[in-house]
C-alpha cells in the first residue's frame, strides 16, 4: 500500500516537472520600419551661380528685343519681349487683394512686356500671369533719404554729406571736391557706400564716396536706373548704341 502510494507521488512529481520544463510558444510581433528616401530637388545647371552677389538670370537684348542670359552667357529664355525687369519683387502683386496672385509677386518671378501686354513670367519663361488693374495692391513707403547728394561748384560736380556740410567756401567740408563733369548717385540698399556714376574726359565710370575708382572711365554711358539696386549690375554701353550689363569687377553680361 505506501508502496503505491510513493509510486504515485513520484509519477505525480515527474509530470509536474515535465509541465514545467517544456518551452513555451510565443507569438512575437516584429514591426517592420519603413524608411522613407528623401528625395534631393534636382538642381538646375543653368541656374547655378558663379557670382552670388548677382542674379542668376540677367536680361540681354539682340535685335531689339528682350530675354535672358545664365552668368555663363546661355540664353535662357529667348528674345521675344519689348521689355523685361530682373526677377524681383512685385510690391502690388505682393500686396494684391487677390490673395491667389500674391505669390507671383514674389522674387522667383520677372516682369516682362509682350505685344503691349505685360506678364509675370517664371525662370523657365513660361508666362504664368497677365496683369490687372483689379489686381494690383498698394505698396506700403519705402522711402529712405540719400546721405550725399551731388553738389556744383564753378560748373564742377563733387559729393556733399547732408548732415556735415553747412559752407561750401570750406573744402574740408566736401566729402568730394567738385573735380568732375558729371556725378549721379546710383539708388541701392547701402545708403552709407553708394556707387556713383562719374564721368571725366567725357567718358562715363563708377567711383565711391572715397573717390575710389570702382569702374574705369571707358563708357559713353551709363544708364540712372535701379539695375545697381535690384540686380548690383551696371548697365552700360561703348558705342552709344548697344547697351549690356557688368558687374562690379567691370565683368560684362
Amino acid at each position: 500500500m505506501i508502496k503505491n502510494i510513493l509510486t504515485l507521488f513520484l509519477l505525480s512529481f515527474s509530470m509536474v516537472v515535465f509541465a514545467q520544463k517544456k518551452p513555451i510558444n510565443k507569438k512575437v510581433t516584429v514591426k517592420k520600419i519603413v524608411v522613407k528616401k528623401t528625395i534631393a530637388p534636382s538642381i538646375n545647371s543653368d541656374l547655378i551661380k558663379i557670382n552670388d552677389s548677382i542674379p542668376a538670370l540677367i536680361p540681354y537684348k539682340k535685335n531689339g528685343k528682350s530675354g535672358f542670359i545664365n552668368q555663363k552667357g546661355k540664353v535662357i529664355i529667348q528674345p521675344i519681349y519689348s521689355n523685361v525687369g530682373f526677377f524681383t519683387e512685385d510690391c502690388n502683386l505682393l500686396h494684391s487683394p487677390n490673395i491667389k496672385v500674391q505669390k507671383f509677386g514674389s522674387k522667383d518671378y520677372s516682369s516682362v512686356r509682350l505685344d503691349g501686354e505685360d506678364y509675370r513670367i517664371d525662370m523657365t519663361g513660361k508666362r504664368v500671369y497677365q496683369f490687372k488693374d483689379e489686381d494690383l495692391g498698394i505698396c506700403p513707403p519705402q522711402f529712405k533719404a540719400q546721405l550725399f547728394h551731388a553738389y556744383i561748384l564753378n560748373k564742377a560736380y563733387g559729393i556733399i554729406e547732408d548732415s556735415k556740410f553747412e559752407n561750401p567756401g570750406d573744402y574740408r567740408q566736401f566729402t568730394i571736391y567738385p573735380q568732375f563733369e558729371y556725378l549721379h548717385i546710383l539708388e541701392g540698399d547701402d545708403l552709407k557706400n553708394p556707387m556713383i556714376i562719374a564721368v571725366r574726359n567725357d567718358k562715363f565710370g563708377i567711383i565711391d564716396v572715397n573717390s575710389n575708382i570702382i569702374i574705369p572711365f571707358e563708357y559713353e554711358d551709363i544708364k540712372r536706373n535701379y539695375s545697381w539696386k535690384l540686380g548690383r549690375l551696371f548697365e552700360v554701353t561703348k558705342d552709344g548704341k548697344n547697351y549690356y550689363y557688368i558687374d562690379i569687377d567691370n565683368k560684362e553680361y
